[in-house]
């Protein structure tokens, strides 16, 4: 692939390989970055709503700097190509979404071009992605969004059922003992080595 972008091989370096999901993330965060006016973010300034668990979320952690474990990255898991990004300081948030007209005309020409070749027709799609004017590949609105507090340490504390450290906000009461959602949802935990 002959496509030169900021980042973007240290990116597929840390996601294992360049892909159509990988370049939408890409694509996205880099428009909202820009647009916002922000870099990566080094602690909570920045965070992220995702709308999928796709590998562009990858692109998000890496190019934002929103991860679970800083608290500035959260998961909706209602399938879609759509990331949220908003600055803690002020300023409108983002709404990045896909846009179905795109993607759906790519998969066609691509697929058309490939003729059945499921590594050309990757490559296709990928380079169409990362090729693509911004406006045409999405839809980047203002919305409004209720802003999460900033992330709180918690205590771990053991669970009276299988004895794992967990979160104190995250135990259920019953029958007197404190229990993991594991144990109080009647799961099993994962085994050793698992």
């Amino acid at each position: 692939m002959n496509i030169r972008m900021p980042y973007l091989d240290e990116l597929a370096d840390f996601h294992g390989h360049l892909c159509p999901g990988l370049a939408i993330g890409y694509r996205a965060t880099m428009a909202a970055l820009e647009r916002l006016g922000t870099a990566r973010a080094r602690d909570e300034e920045l965070l992220v709503v995702v709308e999928n668990d796709s590998c562009s979320v990858d692109a998000v952690q890496f190019l934002a700097g929103a991860t679970f474990g800083k608290g500035n990255l959260y998961f909706r898991d209602w399938g879609k190509q759509v990331f949220t990004f908003a600055r803690r300081e002020g300023g409108r948030p983002l709404r990045v979404s896909l846009r179905w007209e795109f993607i759906s005309a790519a998969d066609d020409a691509a697929a058309d071009q490939a003729g059945g070749d499921e590594n050309e027709l990757r490559q296709l799609r990928t380079e169409r992605i990362l090729s693509a004017d911004t406006e045409e590949l999405f839809d980047i609105r203002e919305v409004e969004l209720d802003l999460p507090e900033k992330a709180h340490i918690r205590r771990s504390v053991p669970c009276d059922e299988c004895g794992e450290p967990v979160m104190e906000t995250r135990l259920e009461e019953s029958g007197g003992r404190r229990l993991c959602p594991a144990c109080a949802g009647g799961r099993e935990p994962a085994a050793e080595g698992s």
